[in-house]
């Protein structure tokens, strides 16, 4: 039983850390139909800025925390004008793929120069050191204050897109970019907004999921793989779909470790292959979240 709650509760944090990171991809790529594969390297950005804040500079968690989201949304929003607008629509996906890998190894090229090899860690305070009691069995305070802020994030992104004047105008240039600048929409403003979400949201999943995936300058690469997973089995755009699926593989990917921890991936691997040999687009697979 104690195994049992273990997994739960360790694979609902580490989906919950996929799902925050991943559904700002999913949102761009349903959205604005734009391949992000430096997504990943957005939320490593943070994650190194919130690393220096607290270790070199002392700043408080909280502080660290948001100063990287800050900072890291201001540093690619100039990307987002100067080379995402070019390629947004998904009318050419090498170009997309090839931009945004470029970029990626760009930014790791600089995190490794700037911070060396090493793995980064954000120490957290003293508030999220200890543990909560579940009746026998006890979980970290920093388990539960992810699962808490993941949930709190499925609620805000839902009532933003869903039931805001944002949310409306935002499908309906998406819908038809034409008729909506005809309309008086501003279509360039409403990506830029998106794209700096996006960006926001890799920068908060980069910060709070360090424990769980650790910071190197390789963490782009290496965990990129499963952020588009989440995106291509939730489906691209879906709210809902990124929540099932980072959930879905998180718990998953947990028990295969618990478990059998001799075959790696291999669960996770395979589950993803038989959803999508049996899903293809996804499980809420629609153009608009």
């Amino acid at each position: 039983m104690e195994t049992i709650l273990g997994i739960a509760v360790d694979g609902v944090a580490y989906g919950t850390i996929l799902f925050i990171i991943s559904v700002g991809l999913s949102v761009m790529l349903g959205l604005m139909r734009v391949v992000n594969l430096a997504h990943g390297a957005f939320a490593m950005m943070a994650g190194y800025l919130a690393s220096y804040a607290m270790q070199s500079l002392g700043l408080p968690y909280g502080l660290a925390l948001l100063a990287a989201i800050l900072l890291t949304v201001l540093a690619t929003l100039p990307l987002e004008r100067l080379l995402y607008r070019r390629i947004y629509g998904g009318n050419n996906e090498l170009q997309q793929v090839l931009l945004t890998i470029g970029l990626t190894f760009v930014i790791i090229a600089i995190a490794n120069y700037s911070f060396g090899p090493t793995v980064k860690r954000i120490p957290l305070p003293d508030l999220l050191s200890g543990s909560v009691s579940l009746g026998s069995k006890t979980i970290p305070l920093h388990r539960a204050f992810v699962i808490g802020l993941g949930a709190a994030t499925i609620l805000g992104l839902w009532l933003l897109l869903e039931r805001t004047n944002f949310g409306v105008r935002l499908r309906a240039a998406v819908d038809n970019p034409a008729m909506a600048e005809a309309l008086g929409i501003r279509t360039e403003r409403l990506y830029t907004a998106v794209f700096a979400l996006s960006t926001g949201l890799a920068a908060l999943g980069g910060v709070l999921g360090a424990e769980l995936l650790p910071l190197d300058p390789y963490y782009a690469i290496r965990y990129i793989v499963l952020f588009l997973a989440v995106v291509a089995v939730g489906g691209a755009g879906s709210i809902l779909g990124s929540v099932v699926a980072a959930l879905a593989l998180g718990i998953l990917d947990t028990a295969g470790r618990y478990l059998v921890p001799n075959f790696g991936e291999f669960f996770f691997s395979a589950a993803l292959i038989l959803i999508l040999f049996r899903w293809p687009n996804g499980f809420f697979h629609r153009r608009a979240a």
